[in-house]
């Protein structure tokens, strides 16, 4: 395994401005990358606060004792207890079988940074994932995507929530999990890791009674020895923690909404886009139907609160007490969410994907709001595992990897194409055409001038006629296809691992594809690799 970098551009204008210093930073953040003494002063800075250690320690050693606990993590949830420690942290949502790529790397961005700034300060910095178990969009994390028919194609657990249901409370059926797993795997063909792969899968399977006790066995499980520490948003026991918080949420819901409706005007005034859709009325939070298990946004109506769909209905001293009393009936939404990351945690950094950096500068007032300053927004490392199989193709191909990676393959088999189509058969058939064609206007003509009934009919007939010339000219270039179908399949295999459904890599493939190709140290020897946080793209040979 060897890694090189690839200078690519972002697809996200506002990263891509971002990271390339096109702007006045503190405009939008409160942390400039491109000075050199971020970390230091985000340190410092965070030194002067307090933050709940003690008890956000208590919990995660609750809620990871379930989970195989490593010396590392053990160290880690110890180290946190201290005055003088901070945190790399990053969150996604609980995907199934882990989700997308870009989960694992998100995590090995958090583990590396917190290593490289802990080596570089000489302090106490610990990593620390959290899983957004609060979440009800179902349809984000319940399928991976496999090949079917030469496509790729989505796999989809069968489970069916009729209410808005958190991740952290969608049970997994053993035997359907199982079932669905093998059905994937399956896909994959059968190697020399495919039966220990599915065995012990299995076996977390049984382990997990949520989709986030499935996400978090398998994170932890791969890195566990670099001491991850592990939080779930949508934890009961979590949200006990969290109570005073939402009760400042609530006493401020209607400044959140005028602050960021201020920081968006002014982005969009910059011409960019807005990211993050709120009404003006919005509280930017969810409450939580214990029994129904139904999660509905609040909003701010006269004299209180309401579910935007009129679902529950509460003064505003209601919902003060529920956030002290029952916290657990409250989350967090996109605006409010990063408020109660920084509120918890003393955070150094934050890895964000490309998306991310862009909905978080509209959060700039918001943090300030209540006095806070958001972390440095750090770009998650960017990174394609490339088969060398598919290396092979590239080269036999003449493709370059940047080229893959930006656009795909589709104009480069368009040329193939266009160089061994025989010319003689274009000419011919639009010579054809337009003959056919040209006649057939001197009929309709001639045929209208005695028949003014006659146009409809002539006019279906000609469509008929074109249709069939181009079925016909179309079967001749699926014969060409055919006989060129050898070096056409190699175009369609470097797509799909590299540029799936015109996507990159990391947002359609699922890691374990890879583990049941390469076997189960894939993610370990990721880890050995020495990466830098150069928002290049990070090209793994395996």
């Amino acid at each position: 395994m060897e890694m090189k970098d690839l200078a690519l551009p972002s697809l996200n204008r506002f990263a891509s401005d971002y990271l390339q210093n096109r702007f006045e930073a503190e405009d939008y953040f409160h942390y400039d990358l491109s000075k050199p003494d971020i970390y230091l002063n985000r340190y410092e800075e965070l030194m002067n606060r307090s933050f709940s250690r003690d008890e956000l320690s208590d919990y995660i050693q609750q809620y990871m004792s379930r989970l195989s606990f490593s010396e590392a993590v053990k160290g880690n949830i110890e180290r946190l207890r201290r005055d003088d420690s901070v945190v790399v942290i990053g969150g996604q949502q609980a995907g199934l079988l882990s989700g997308p790529l870009y989960t694992i790397h998100k995590v090995i961005s958090i583990i590396k940074l917190a290593e490289e700034q802990e080596k570089k300060l000489g302090q106490p910095i610990i990593p620390v994932f959290w899983i957004a178990g609060e979440d009800h969009d179902l349809a984000e994390v319940n399928h991976v995507y496999v090949m079917k028919n030469g496509k790729p194609d989505k796999k989809t657990y069968p489970s069916y929530q009729p209410y808005k249901t958190m991740v952290s409370d969608v049970e997994l059926e053993t035997e359907k999990a199982e079932k669905w797993l093998e059905e994937i795997i399956e896909t994959y063909g059968e190697t020399e890791f495919t039966n220990k792969l599915l065995i012990d899968m299995k076996e977390t399977i049984k382990r997990s009674n949520t989709f986030v006790d499935f996400f978090a066995e398998l994170i932890h499980e791969w890195f566990k020895e670099y001491g991850l520490l592990l939080v779930d948003a949508g934890d009961p026991d979590l949200r006990r923690i969290e109570k005073t918080y939402f009760e400042s949420m609530v006493n401020e819901s209607g400044r959140i909404a005028e602050v960021v409706e201020e920081q968006q005007s002014f982005m969009h005034a910059k011409g960019y886009a807005k990211m993050i859709e709120m009404d003006k009325q919005a509280a930017n939070l969810f409450y939580y139907d214990p029994e129904k298990k139904d999660r509905c946004l609040l909003e701010r109506v006269e004299g209180g609160f309401s579910g935007k769909n009129g679902e529950v209905s509460f003064t505003g001293d209601e919902l003060l007490q529920i956030a002290r009393n029952h916290p657990e009936r409250l989350s967090n939404n996109v605006i409010t969410r990063p408020l109660m990351q920084e509120m918890l945690f003393p955070v150094l950094a934050f890895i964000s994907g490309p998306g991310e950096i862009a909905y978080w500068a509209e959060l700039k007032k918001v943090f300030e709001l209540f006095s806070m300053k958001m972390p440095p927004i750090i770009p998650r490392l960017n990174i394609t595992l490339v088969e060398r199989s598919i290396q092979s193709d590239l080269e036999e191909m003449e493709l370059s990897l940047e080229t893959v990676l930006t656009e795909g393959t589709a104009n480069a088999v368009e040329s193939y194409l266009d160089s061994v189509k025989d010319e003689t058969i274009d000419t011919l058939f639009g010579t054809l055409k337009s003959q056919l064609e040209e006649n057939h206007e001197k009929l309709f003509v001639h045929a209208v001038s005695l028949d003014r009934g006659l146009e409809p009919m002539l006019n279906k007939n000609i469509e008929f006629i074109q249709k069939q010339l181009n079925f016909m000219y179309g079967k001749i270039g699926d014969r060409t296809k055919e006989r060129h179908s050898v070096i056409l399949k190699k175009y369609d295999r470097i797509a799909n691992s590299l540029y799936p459904l015109e996507s990159p890599q990391e947002r359609i493939w699922n890691v374990f594809y890879y583990l049941n190709q390469y076997g189960p140290e894939l993610v370990r020897d990721m880890m050995k690799l020495d990466y830098r946080f150069n928002n290049q793209q990070k090209l793994i040979f395996i």
